[in-house]
């Protein structure tokens, strides 16, 4: 099996789902999403295989989320999505793509059910 993790190596909740993924023997990419965020298309389908919308994906504790008032439930998706391509730190971590499907890590264990 073969996976793709968008990843923060400073996230706890990232490095253990690393791990998970280490010991069930699974091939995976990493990808520094910080520094080479998903495109929008990306970012767009894994909202869509999630079956969540792009405010669920948002970091609501993070200072830039305050800053740009994204609490504004009159914003649009696509308004999220754009605030979380300009600003990847509000992409909540870490997501996992495998053949089976899409997961976010939190809890870590979460991973288990696309495995």
């Amino acid at each position: 099996m073969s996976a793709k993790i968008y990843h923060n190596a400073r996230c706890s909740k990232s490095r253990a789902t690393v791990a998970i993924l280490e010991q069930n023997d699974v091939d995976f990419e990493v990808v520094n999403y910080l520094v080479s965020p998903p495109s929008e298309s990306e970012l767009k389908s894994l909202i869509n295989d999630l079956n969540i919308g792009a405010r669920d994906l948002l970091r609501k504790g993070e200072a830039k989320f305050k800053e740009l008032g994204l609490s504004d439930k009159s914003l649009s998706e696509d308004h999220l999505i754009k605030s979380m391509l300009e600003f990847p730190i509000l992409i909540e971590r870490p997501i996992v793509r495998t053949e089976k499907g899409v997961a976010i890590g939190r809890p870590p264990e979460n991973v288990n059910s696309i495995l």
